[in-house]
């Protein structure tokens, strides 16, 4: 089995946080989806769980933080800067907030962040390893 990640979610909304997420490119599997959670696959190793509040407490009595704290920040590749752009105006488009930390260029790396909407933050960004200072 290959090594893949699962990044577990508490959601106030399914619905929408589905919405949201299949507008940012991720699909949906419904083999891992009922009306209490929803797999939303991003590449063939990552793969974001949308719980409900109700079920994440299935697996945990630890508060859920406020959608105005960070606990950690999600990073994903994208091919390019414009689709680093272009991932933050779907996030504004569909009720997320574009931007909650400075956008960060540093020529060989472009990223931005994003917070979906129950706050929690991502982090779209490009790279290209050969322009990296002192690679090769």
């Amino acid at each position: 089995m290959s090594k893949m990640i699962f990044v577990n979610l508490p959601v106030a909304d399914l619905d929408r946080a589905m919405g949201f997420y299949a507008a940012l490119g991720f699909t949906n599997n419904p083999d891992f989806s009922d009306d209490t959670a929803a797999c939303m696959v991003w590449s063939e190793a990552i793969y974001v769980m949308l719980l409900t509040h109700a079920k994440w407490r299935t697996f945990t009595q630890r508060p859920i933080p406020p959608a105005t704290a960070s606990e950690v920040m999600l990073a994903v590749t994208c091919n390019d800067r414009e689709a680093v752009d272009a991932m933050n105006t779907v996030a504004v488009k569909n009720g997320g907030t574009a931007d909650i930390n400075p956008p960060q260029d540093h020529g060989f790396m472009y990223s931005r962040s994003l917070a979906d909407l129950d706050g929690h933050v991502w982090e779209a960004f490009w790279m290209d390893p050969a322009a990296i200072p002192g690679a090769g």
